[in-house]
C-alpha cells in the first residue's frame, strides 16, 4: 500500500513513541526525512538518529528525548499536507510560541529552521512546528 503524507507518518511515529515512553522509534529512511531529522537534533528536540536496515529496506533509527520524564518535544504537528501546501516568504514565516518552538521550512537551501531560513533571507514549504 502506498504512502500519501510519509513526512507525516514519521512525525506520527515520534509523537506515539513519546507518548508510549520509548527509547526509540523506526521510520523507514528517505532524503527529506533524515534532513528533518538533522533539524530536530541541531535545535535538540531529539537526542539522535542512525540508518539501519530494516529487513530488505534502509531505515532511520530516532532516538528520542526526554527531561525529568516529559518528553523534549510537547507538540509536533505537520503544517504543509499534500492536499493543502502551505509556502512563507523569509519575512512571514510563523513564529511558534513567541520564539520558544521552531518551524521546519524546506527552502531552496535545504530543510532550515525557521531563524536559520530568516537568518539566510529564504522562504519555502513550512513542514512542521514543534516546541
Amino acid at each position: 500500500m502506498s504512502m500519501t503524507d510519509p513526512l507525516g507518518d514519521m512525525l506520527t511515529r515520534i509523537r506515539n513513541g513519546q507518548q508510549a515512553k520509548k527509547d526509540s522509534v523506526t521510520s523507514p529512511a528517505s532524503g527529506l526525512r533524515a534532513r528533518v531529522l538533522e533539524v530536530l537534533q541541531r535545535e535538540g528536540f531529539i537526542r539522535g538518529y542512525s540508518e539501519e536496515e530494516l529487513g530488505k529496506h534502509k531505515g532511520l533509527r530516532i532516538e528520542l528525548k526526554y527531561f525529568e520524564g516529559q518528553p523534549a518535544i510537547q507538540h509536533l504537528a505537520r503544517v504543509s499536507t499534500p492536499g493543502r501546501r502551505v509556502y512563507s516568504g523569509s519575512k512571514d514565516l510563523p513564529r511558534v510560541r513567541n520564539g520558544l518552538g521552531i518551524t521546519i521550512v524546506s527552502t531552496p537551501r535545504g530543510v532550515l529552521s525557521d531563524a536559520e531560513a530568516r537568518e539566510q533571507n529564504v522562504g519555502g514549504e513550512v513542514l512542521a512546528e514543534v516546541f
